[in-house]
């Protein structure tokens, strides 16, 4: 299943464009071309074409000059209210991380704090609540090289090992589905791949986790497109290499939850799992005991 118009990106750049369209209305109400309102805020006029079009997000500052340039100061917090709105459903890396990983995830154990079922689907890498102190840092490491953000790893290491004891509240629930790429992608040192898949098999036998494999020999349903948790019933969150996105819309929510029931009905669990995961860990002990050391 390819993702639909109502997927994320797509209803951003239109919640984006709705933006655009009622900043274009306030400047025709007021009779001005948008040469003339470019001139009036000492803009170049690209920008007024590319706000409203939405192909530029504006900022609250934005907002402000153009509904007092146009005389519609009445709109201006209705407006910035969409931009709100906006800001939470399409979150870029560099604004979310400028503070660090650190802070970052303080923002999410507040969400935590208010969610009692977590579902999460995985491709490609161990989902943050269930990561080993050493994978944690393994990816923290490589995104602070990617998005060149403030370096704090130990505390943002530190914070997700922290999160993770929501794992033993019996209020929560939690439904994790990985697929076998995930515990076999080289994202990390083999040790430290190690140890991540033993705490896998230890954590699947908590009674508030259910953790789900989806072999490489399995027919897929739905094709894993991509990571992606749902909150609740209330939201949906998707990572990319730019920016977080968190989708509210009802029919998002369904369309994540759809998906998510598919993948997780040709998953393998309990024992069967964890006979999953104890072959990959064989595979790759088999690897290591292979490579000779410092005194061979």
């Amino acid at each position: 299943m390819r993702p639909s118009k109502s997927s994320g990106i797509t209803t951003v750049h239109e919640a984006r464009s709705a933006l655009g369209q009622r900043l274009r209305e306030l400047r025709q109400q007021a009779g001005m071309t948008g040469k003339q309102l470019a001139e009036s805020l000492s803009w170049p006029p690209s920008k007024v074409s590319k706000l409203e079009n939405g192909r530029q997000t504006p900022t609250a500052e934005d907002i402000r000059d153009w509904t007092e340039a146009t005389g519609g100061e009445a709109r201006t917090e209705a407006l910035l209210t969409s931009l709100h709105t906006l800001d939470l459903q399409y979150a870029q890396w560099q604004r979310q991380l400028k503070a660090g990983f650190a802070s970052h995830q303080n923002s999410i154990a507040r969400l935590d704090a208010r969610t009692r079922f977590f579902r999460a689907f995985e491709p490609t890498v161990v989902p943050g609540l269930l990561q080993t102190a050493g994978y944690a840092r393994e990816r923290f490491t490589q995104g602070i090289t990617t998005l060149n953000v403030p370096h704090d790893v130990d505390e943002a290491v530190r914070v997700r090992t922290q999160r993770q004891e929501i794992l033993y509240r019996p209020d929560k629930r939690f439904h994790f589905v990985l697929t076998e790429a995930a515990l076999r992608f080289r994202l990390c040192t083999p040790d430290v791949m190690l140890g991540q898949l033993d705490r896998l098999i230890s954590l699947s036998t908590l009674p508030n986790v259910k953790l789900g494999i989806i072999g490489f020999e399995t027919p897929y349903a739905v094709a894993p497109w991509h990571g992606f948790w749902i909150l609740d019933h209330d939201r949906v969150m998707v990572e990319t290499y730019s920016a977080e996105l968190n989708l509210a819309q009802p029919s998002e929510v369904k369309l994540y939850g759809t998906a998510f029931e598919r993948l997780a009905a040709v998953a393998t669990y309990g024992r069967a799992a964890r006979a999953l995961i104890t072959r990959v860990i064989d595979d790759l002990s088999s690897e290591v005991a292979e490579v000779p050391g410092d005194g061979e």
